[in-house]
């Protein structure tokens, strides 16, 4: 892993890319960037809010926006689970550093998300949470250079196995 190069976490929303992300980053000795928090910044408002006045159509919009604005170095970058709707927000992202994908299956998605109505998840008027994660699946493997499952591990040992894979 040379330097300067970015890590950036994508994956299924409640993959742990946010949690795993700061682990890593306080590892690796790398800065840490959560695009969520920053689309929130951007936006003045909760990222569930801006779904719920704005629409998905202005979500990806602004998400793409904050990337495309983005030029880190050296750090670790937590996506949003959407991120990968965007074939530019990735390309830059992508030009810049390593995708790694948390990948986990759909049942653990599904206990991880509890809290759905409220997490500031992109999902298209009328779509299930089962067809969300059936579409974004090849998206992730598309654009990943690295994939990590995360499937029934404690963060420390996803952090272990990410910092191996790298």
């Amino acid at each position: 892993m040379h330097q300067h190069r970015n890590i950036i976490l994508i994956g299924m929303p409640g993959a742990g890319k946010s949690t795993v992300g700061v682990i890593l980053a306080k590892t690796l000795g790398m800065q840490f960037i959560d695009t969520d928090i920053l689309i929130q910044e951007r936006a003045g408002k909760m990222l569930q809010e801006i779904l719920d006045t704005d629409g998905p159509d202005v979500f990806k919009r602004i998400e793409e926006e904050t990337i495309l604005s983005l030029h880190p170095r050296n750090a670790v970058i937590a996506t949003g689970g959407s991120v990968v709707c965007s074939e530019d927000a990735m390309a830059h992202l992508k030009s810049e550093g390593l995708a790694v994908y948390l990948k986990i299956p759909y049942e653990e998605m599904e206990k991880r998300l509890k809290n759905i109505t409220t997490r500031g998840i992109l999902l298209l008027p009328g779509q299930s949470l089962r067809e969300m994660y059936d579409e974004r699946v090849p998206l992730y493997e598309k654009y990943a250079d690295l994939t990590v499952a995360c499937s029934g591990e404690d963060l420390e040992s996803v952090v272990g196995r990410v910092i191996e894979a790298l």
